[in-house]
């Protein structure tokens, strides 16, 4: 299965990339699972006109974002809280592409804030199913993220581990058992 991890903020020294860059090093280290990292800071997409409805059909500059995309058999949104809800160059590069047709996807939000983006991730999952997509239920929510990983994507604070645990459990189950069905049907 393929995964594409979406760090969702195109700024520089993004805190919420801290936590794609974790989540893509322990998916990487703990599963068989082919595991990229999308991050918005290297694709700078122009305001959504047209639907890049193939590889082929997308710009030259964008194509090997549009094959990751278009090859990915479930997806991980890694987003900040933009004004109450998920960023918005994230929405613009899922603009960008067809509606996701029955791939899974993990919902996760970060923020130096005590209640760690959770209107985002309310959002998201209002988004996921608008994409035809199916939205894990078990969210990753990460308050004070500059307090629970460092740049490099490295754990700080310990006891969180089991929040990050418990989140790609139940996300591998639900990703595992979709694209299993999706074979099989």
């Amino acid at each position: 299965m393929k995964i594409e991890i979406i760090s969702g903020s195109p700024r520089t020294n993004s805190v919420t990339k801290r936590v794609a860059l974790h989540l893509y090093k322990t998916l990487k280290e703990a599963t068989t699972h082919k595991i990229g990292l999308v991050d918005l800071q290297e694709w700078n997409l122009p305001p959504m006109q047209t639907i890049f409805t193939s590889v082929e059909n997308t710009p030259d500059a964008f194509k090997p974002l549009s094959k990751r995309i278009f090859e990915a058999d479930a997806f991980i949104l890694v987003s900040p809280e933009y004004n109450g809800s998920y960023s918005p160059a994230l929405k613009n590069l899922l603009d960008h592409f067809p509606k996701q047709h029955h791939k899974p996807f993990g919902i996760v939000t970060a923020s130096p804030g005590a209640l760690g983006g959770i209107r985002a991730a309310q959002q998201l999952l209002l988004l996921v199913p608008a994409l035809f997509g199916i939205a894990s239920p078990y969210l990753l929510v990460v308050p004070a993220v500059d307090q629970k990983f460092n740049a490099q994507g490295g754990l700080i604070e310990e006891n969180f581990q089991n929040s990050v645990h418990n989140f790609i459990r139940e996300y591998l189950w639900l990703a595992e058992n979709v694209i299993t069905e999706k074979v099989a049907a």
